[in-house]
């Protein structure tokens, strides 16, 4: 089973499948939108759906306001990476642009590595590992 739909559900997996993995900026503006300067800007789908700029922790796989667009685009990095497939210990959340795991992780080198992917996905500004156990 893919992170998107464990975490997700089957919609979200389908979405990412049918929009590919593209810079944020991009994706608002193919969906019609336009992307926040900074993290301020629309806090909610209806200020979203009404011409306001999304930022872009809250940016969908589909380019669309989406209260948990960084965690889903996160998730979707995960899926991306074969060395994580059979961590499904692991849950993905956010708050604003923090990505926050839970779970338990095998091992620390495959913690690091979630952490790293996390990191890299536009709209991040840290990962906080707080409420993650490595079990070996």
């Amino acid at each position: 089973m893919s992170w998107l739909s464990r975490i997700f559900g089957k919609e979200e997996e389908e979405k990412a499948y049918e929009f590919p993995p593209m810079p944020i900026k991009e994706a608002v503006e193919q969906a019609g939108g336009s992307i926040a300067a900074a993290a301020a800007g629309a806090t909610s789908a209806e200020e979203a759906e009404s011409g306001e700029p999304i930022p872009p922790e809250r940016v969908g796989l589909d380019g669309k306001y989406d209260q948990s667009g960084l965690a889903k685009r996160v998730v979707r990095a995960f899926d991306d990476n074969p060395d994580t497939n059979d961590i499904e210990t692991i849950w993905v959340a956010q708050l604003g642009t923090k990505v926050v795991l839970k779970g338990t992780v095998p091992t620390q080198e495959d913690l690091d590595r979630l952490v790293s992917i996390a990191e890299g996905v536009e709209g991040a500004s840290e990962v906080d590992t707080s409420e993650v156990e490595v079990s070996a």
